[in-house]
């Protein structure tokens, strides 16, 4: 056993031996996930501590789960974890299915400068601040005369007041998501669509089959443990609101918080008013441990329709 181990030992520094820059380039990755993944989980602490910046989290009292008390007795607890759930699913959902799409039909482009002229458009918004897609979003719907009702006006309908209707604004905010994050993804979705055997795809057309057919009949199903992957590593921030987002766009009308509050801006604004980093602590740290269980129980399930589409 120990001639095993200590062989399998001299393989692995052989293979670094011989493939030094692979592990070279995967120093920042795990920097990056040492510094800003694995290193916090020591401040977990401040959740159950009465933090006092001058004390330090050692130094701070112990509290046990009172900072949970202010989110979880608070009014506003059933909304916000109502709007935080039932947003993220409209954007996971509605975002995979055009990226999908967005993918497929990359794929049947074959002129090759327009295909990268599109890709670059469509990846484009990825790239833009949320600030700036907040500001384009006031200027369509806010003010006293949104660009949106002097489309509406020109079609001879009523004019809407937008910053007024709050159960709009679920709708609005998934559309612009997907306008945001659908090209992004449809890259990796279309990265694995061309992992696909072209032999796949000449014996379809032999054998006659049309363009749709070997769309749904090859593409799809040998693109589902892709779609299936991506949508658990969304499963696992399914309880993380998109502050940037939400904040950017929505800011402080409370008009529109019944369907658009969600966790991360209600803790904003308790942080302002009460300045307790506890509290916050307490919701980020039940936000990752349901996002956990959550990831856990949809691999289980996925896991047993199908165990090539599982994480783990």
């Amino acid at each position: 056993m120990q001639f095993k181990r200590d062989k399998g030992r001299g393989s692995k520094l052989k293979h670094i031996a011989k493939n030094p820059f692979l592990y070279v380039m995967a120093v920042p990755g795990l920097l990056f996930f040492l510094v800003f993944s694995y290193f916090p989980i020591y401040g977990i602490m401040i959740a159950f501590k009465d933090y006092d910046f001058s004390k330090g989290i050692t130094g701070s009292k112990w509290v046990g789960f009172k900072n949970f008390d202010y989110f979880f007795t608070s009014d506003d607890f059933w909304t916000v974890l109502r709007n935080t759930l039932v947003l993220n699913t409209l954007f996971i959902l509605f975002t995979t299915m055009a990226a999908v799409l967005i993918a497929l039909m990359f794929n049947e482009i074959r002129n090759k400068y327009f295909k990268r002229i599109s890709q670059s458009l469509i990846f484009l918004p990825y790239f833009m601040s949320w600030i700036v897609v907040g500001m384009i979003v006031q200027s369509m719907f806010g003010g006293e005369e949104p660009m949106i009702n002097a489309w509406l006006q020109g079609l001879d309908l009523e004019p809407i007041n937008w910053m007024f209707e709050a159960k709009l604004w679920p709708f609005i905010l998934t559309l612009i998501r997907v306008w945001q994050g659908a090209g992004y993804l449809s890259i990796i979705f279309l990265a694995a669509i061309t992992g696909i055997s072209e032999d796949l795809y000449e014996a379809a057309r032999i054998d006659g089959a049309s363009k749709p057919q070997i769309m749904l009949r090859i593409t799809l199903p040998l693109l589902v443990p892709t779609i299936m992957i991506m949508t658990l590593l969304a499963v696992g921030r399914i309880f993380n609101g998109d502050f940037a987002m939400i904040y950017a766009i929505i800011g402080d009308n409370s008009l529109l918080y019944p369907t658009t509050d969600v966790i991360d801006t209600f803790v904003f604004r308790s942080m302002r008013q009460l300045h307790d980093f506890g509290m916050s602590s307490a919701v980020g740290l039940f936000q990752s441990v349901m996002g956990l269980i959550f990831v856990v129980i949809a691999n289980g399930i996925t896991r047993k329709v199908s165990k090539e589409s599982a994480l783990f």
